[in-house]
């Protein structure tokens, strides 16, 4: 049984779709490295081959196309062990089969973030957004160690994305309305976005897929963190892009709590439109498919407008 070599995204997603072709593989893997394969659970969503062992275990398996995320997540877990509250996933065995590396890690305890969400009460959503904030701040405190040299740069990621902004969101149908205003915010982008500023551990997608969650007595909090495939280096600001968008939804309990978990106060301008020049350079960026504020098109006329209505007062 070997990993076959894939060359395109398209033929890749095709083979993780399948997997009867790969589990026995990664039962083979489990088994080099004398666990137990019992119950195995493949996980359908994500990125890479990803198999849960049992109820205390999950294996990784990267394609090679995608070693830069294997790189990521190794580092990162490695780098942030010992330094939050919030439990992380431990790395327990590391490899590489056919040229495809792996990483074998801890099974955290909890309920997924996007199955419990949408039904919270208004006041467990603002808690568990103060409690994301502080995580990222957090985070943010840890040293970067060798993270200090993964790729890309913030500097080369931000001018790329400067660079391929206009056509990426023409491409994703983003309203002519809001592109009108796009040359502007790129400008305003270019002074208000440090690229030679300390940077920091950001993660990239603190969003309900990749937390879990946790009810005591009534109260839900966080109680897990996983998926560190897209680290990097950076200014602080970038990782309030994913529960500014996907959680907070322009409500302004939510957004005060979240900046607040973080350290920030109210939000003035320029952090309004610093943050919206960054939600659009994003590497994941598509704001028709990631604001969940109900009508947002209709509700701005601008990106001043939209701004506001994201980040209100």
């Amino acid at each position: 049984m070997t990993l076959p070599h894939f060359t395109d995204a398209d033929s890749f997603h095709a083979f993780r779709s399948a997997s009867p072709q790969w589990l026995g593989i990664a039962l083979d893997i489990a088994r080099s490295h004398g666990l137990p394969i019992g119950a195995p659970h493949v996980f359908a969503t994500g990125t890479n081959l990803v198999v849960g062992l049992g109820e205390t275990l999950i294996l990784k398996i990267f394609p090679p196309l995608l070693a830069a995320q294997f790189a990521s997540e190794r580092g990162a877990l490695a780098q942030l062990a010992g330094h939050l509250d919030l439990p992380i996933p431990e790395i327990v065995a590391e490899g590489m089969r056919d040229g495809w590396p792996y990483l074998i890690i801890t099974r955290l305890s909890g309920t997924l973030g996007a199955e419990v969400w949408p039904q919270l009460p208004e006041d467990q959503k603002e808690r568990v957004l103060r409690q994301i904030g502080e995580t990222i701040a957090a985070v943010q405190r840890t040293p970067l160690g060798p993270l200090a040299s993964i790729e890309p740069r913030w500097d080369d990621f931000l001018r790329r994305q400067m660079q391929g902004c206009r056509a990426r969101h023409t491409r994703l149908g983003l309203a002519p309305k809001f592109l009108a205003g796009l040359d502007d915010l790129l400008r305003d982008a270019e002074e208000l976005i440090p690229m030679d500023a300390t940077p920091v551990i950001l993660i990239g997608e603190y969003i309900p897929e990749n937390f879990l969650l946790a009810c005591d007595d009534g109260q839900w909090s966080l109680n897990g963190l996983f998926d560190f495939g897209d680290v990097l280096a950076g200014w602080r600001d970038y990782d309030l892009l994913g529960p500014s968008a996907f959680m907070a939804a322009g409500r302004p309990g939510r957004m005060k709590s979240l900046l607040e978990g973080f350290g920030y106060a109210k939000p003035d301008f320029a952090l309004k439109r610093r943050l919206m020049a960054l939600m659009l350079l994003h590497r994941a960026s598509d704001l028709n498919s990631h604001i969940c504020i109900e009508g947002w098109q209709e509700k701005a006329d601008d990106l001043v407008e939209l701004q506001e209505l994201i980040w209100p007062d």
